[in-house]
């Protein structure tokens, strides 16, 4: 029993920061100001994964483009640093704007390929990013018969009624839009019925080992009827094992993405073969 009026060193001031708390909120602060940095220095570059047919898996149907930012000695500052602090801030907006850019750029180098570039829901009325699309839709609109934009889950349920006039309105340029992490628990299923999503990626945490896991296989299958319902094409994420590809196979998965396809790489093989032309 304390008898004194001395203040424990336990005891916790209301509203005060904890030793943890202020550490990792020191780390966010650090990493943040490293990916402003690379954003206005324009460290940023696309690495390239193959989304390969499920019938035919030594043929991509398309590739997804995912967004990496380097710290100043050139090293990739791992996403799970940041990616959460910047989703709701205008640096989030910029860096989807940088990945936009990048990939229409790759796609009307390259007239071959078919790309999905990932955006949040909040980069629609940004204005910096619409224009980017515009633009390059209005120099050259065979572009938009090849870009996928793949919308988070999460991000789709903030501003659902804007997501749906956002793509009627896209589609009608020639472009695909996919859900990402579909499955991860935030769609309602009245609004996935009016959003008509072309296809939809089926959230990793599903997959991985999936062929021995009879509690995914149930919830795959689920996600997969549902899609087939609305019509809608299924890429399984982090197929990592032909184990669990084949059981997708069987699921009735449409495509397939993950290591056991390729990596996600800086130096895909259509530039490869410009190097070759160019050498």
């Amino acid at each position: 029993m304390r008898r004194d009026n001395r203040p424990s060193t336990s005891d916790h001031t209301p509203g005060a920061e904890s030793p943890l708390a202020h550490v990792m909120a020191e780390r966010d602060r650090a990493a943040l100001s490293m990916v402003a940095e690379a954003v206005r220095h324009g460290n940023l570059r696309l690495a390239y994964q193959p989304v390969v047919q499920a019938n035919r898996p030594d043929r991509p149907a398309f590739y997804e483009g995912l967004i990496r930012i380097l710290d100043e000695t050139g090293r990739t500052i791992p996403a799970r640093d940041f990616i959460s602090a910047v989703e709701t801030t205008e640096l989030g907006r910029q860096i989807d704007c940088a990945a936009l850019d990048m990939g229409l750029r790759a796609l009307a180098r390259h007239p071959g390929l078919r790309l999905s570039i990932n955006m949040s829901a909040r980069s629609i009325g940004y204005p910096a990013w619409l224009r980017t699309l515009r633009r390059a839709l209005d120099r050259n609109d065979t572009l938009g018969e090849r870009l996928i934009l793949e919308i988070t889950e999460s991000s789709a349920m903030l501003v659902p009624e804007l997501v749906t006039t956002f793509m009627g309105d896209l589609q009608r340029r020639g472009i695909t839009f996919a859900l990402d992490d579909f499955g991860s628990g935030f769609t309602s299923f009245r609004y996935l019925r009016d959003f008509y999503f072309d296809l939809v990626k089926i959230d990793g945490q599903f997959i991985r080992g999936i062929h021995a896991d009879p509690d995914n296989q149930v919830l795959t299958r689920a996600l997969v009827a549902i899609a087939r319902q609305f019509d809608m094409f299924t890429v399984a994420e982090q197929v990592e094992s032909e184990p669990d590809a084949q059981w997708l196979i069987a699921a009735g998965v449409d495509c397939l993405q993950g290591y056991l396809y390729g990596a996600p790489t800086v130096a895909p093989p259509w530039q490869k073969d410009d190097l070759r032309d160019t050498g």
